[in-house]
């Protein structure tokens, strides 16, 4: 599973594309994702975590070492 946040979880979402006649046909919802590297100075090292926008708002708000603690809690390897 290669489209999915390593924070928050998301994945991709089915839905409907919606033409002008009302014809639906299914399509994907892709989340956001970035690759990011943080340097985490408890450990004194990089990490490369790929993440969605929102888990990278979420990582501003709670801080890295405190997302990481809680990721490594549910059995993330980091």
């Amino acid at each position: 599973m290669a489209r999915v946040c390593q924070v928050t979880g998301k994945v991709p979402m089915v839905g409907h594309k919606v033409s002008h006649s009302n014809i639906k046909t299914k399509r994907r919802f892709l989340p956001n994702l970035q690759t990011k590297r943080y340097y985490l100075a408890e450990e004194d090292k990089w990490i490369v975590l790929k993440v969605s926008t929102t888990a990278i708002r979420t990582i501003n708000k709670k801080g890295l070492y405190n997302v990481v603690k809680e990721m490594r809690a549910n059995g993330q390897h980091i």
